[in-house]
């Protein structure tokens, strides 16, 4: 009987990405995936330190893996992910029956670091850097027909609220040959959409030159060139600065068939006073400028973005900044957050931080104002027909879940095998969902 792994993953799209590759790696040595805790030989927690609380989510999960470890000392426990990197030490002497930590650079180690667990006693490698990209790893993905292309880990900017970089490091970007290579053979696998992944990418190629040339690559560059290969349906990035969106990247968006109509576009506050003091390198005024750019060169794009409420010293009228904002911007969806102080970084020892009945309520009223601009936005998609890719069984009861090229779920009756494309006419909307059939693809119109 093959010997079989579980992997509970937190936080982000890198944390999904690195989980993959950890699954294929223990695959490749022979084991298999189970959703039974009870019956797994490893149990890897692969680890978020974004949000104020993962830390307590960590050690409750350890907690509750105690029993099973000491029921069968053989059970393997591996922490993984930015937790490992940031608390390093700190998680064997709080949970002794951790075998192993294994941070964000060192994930190429793992099997050599489980094998000596078990001769030589809990194990950890936190490097700094990294020697071998995660992407050149085995991978177990989930779908079939989507993947993660990670293609620069890491981050050089210094957001005052963000402990990335001091998980992740300083950026690192892959060659385009090697993404290339990667998306090619995803493709051959029967891969038809690609996520191109990074902390800020489009920054890509600032640190690497062309061989033989002294010309840095280009985002906009990568992004023309993975709309070349011959498969790929669709194409879509997380998460770009805004600092960063150049004419150039609007362009190869805007003349990219492959490259889906939606960007993630953070904005974080709509408070100038705010976004200084979160070193941000923009104003509101700024901000909204690019998008109105983005949005004249690709009329239908879909915005989401990020916005933290409560930074410190964030007073009503910087809230109110940012409740103008979001209503000017009229974001398709939005990722609202309370902020949360992390051990690490300049915002955590800043003064004024705001009482927490106060961001809940603040934080309330942005997603009342949110919620209201989405159902808006799909409500004006009923009478449409939308090219959706089948995701899977939906949440509602017989239906199918689907996505739009704008990154809108779509529930449809109809049963369709997950990687199937089709057309949906858009019946129904709800604040965050549509509702469909599928008709047959509309006919283009003759010139």
């Amino acid at each position: 009987m093959q010997p079989t792994f579980l992997i509970r993953t937190f936080g982000c799209q890198m944390n999904e990405h690195d989980s993959e590759r950890i699954g294929g790696v223990l695959m490749a040595d022979g084991m298999t995936a189970t959703d039974d805790v009870g019956d797994a030989r490893v149990i890897v927690l692969n680890t978020c330190a974004i949000r104020e609380n993962a830390d307590n989510k960590l050690y409750g999960n350890l907690g509750h893996l105690k029993p099973l470890k000491d029921a069968d000392p053989s059970l393997r426990i591996v922490v993984a992910g930015c937790l490992a990197q940031k608390d390093q030490g700190v998680i064997q002497r709080k949970a002794p029956w951790v075998d192993v930590v294994v941070g964000t650079h060192a994930l190429p180690q793992l099997l050599d670091l489980l094998e000596r667990s078990r001769t030589d006693g809990p194990q950890m490698d936190v490097r700094e850097y990294t020697e071998t990209f995660p992407s050149a790893l085995p991978a177990a993905r989930g779908d079939a027909f989507r993947a993660w292309v990670s293609i620069a880990p890491g981050c050089d900017n210094a957001c005052t609220f963000c402990i990335v970089p001091l998980v992740r490091g300083p950026q690192r970007s892959r060659s385009i040959g090697d993404i290339l290579a990667e998306v090619q053979g995803l493709v051959a696998t029967g891969v038809v959409e690609v996520t191109l992944l990074g902390q800020n990418v489009n920054t890509f190629g600032r640190d690497v030159t062309v061989p033989d040339s002294s010309r840095r690559p280009l985002f906009a560059d990568l992004l023309r060139m993975v709309n070349q290969v011959d498969g790929i349906r669709r194409i879509r990035f997380t998460s770009p600065h805004p600092h960063d969106f150049t004419p150039d990247v609007i362009e190869a968006m805007a003349t990219s068939e492959r490259v889906c109509e939606h960007i993630h576009f953070p904005l974080q506050s709509g408070s100038d006073r705010v976004l200084k003091a979160m070193r941000r390198s923009y104003r509101s005024a700024r901000y909204l400028d690019w998008l109105e750019r983005i949005r004249a060169a690709m009329p239908d794009i879909a915005v989401s973005t990020d916005i933290i409420v409560g930074f410190p010293g964030e007073t009503e009228e910087d809230f109110a900044a940012t409740l103008e904002v979001v209503e000017r911007a009229g974001f398709d969806s939005a990722f609202t957050f309370q902020y949360s102080p992390r051990p690490g970084t300049r915002a955590a020892s800043m003064e004024d931080q705001v009482p927490r009945e106060v961001v809940q309520q603040r934080f309330d009223r942005l997603v009342a104002l949110q919620t209201e601009i989405t159902a808006s936005k799909n409500r004006a998609q009923i009478g449409t027909t939308l090219e959706v890719l089948v995701e899977g069984d939906g949440k509602k009861d017989g239906s199918t879940q689907a996505r739009t090229r704008t990154n809108r779920i779509v529930h449809v009756r109809e049963p369709l095998a997950p990687g199937t494309f089709a057309h949906a006419e858009i019946t129904e909307a709800g604040a965050h969902h549509l509702l469909g059939r599928i008709v047959p693809a509309p006919v283009p119109a003759v010139a």
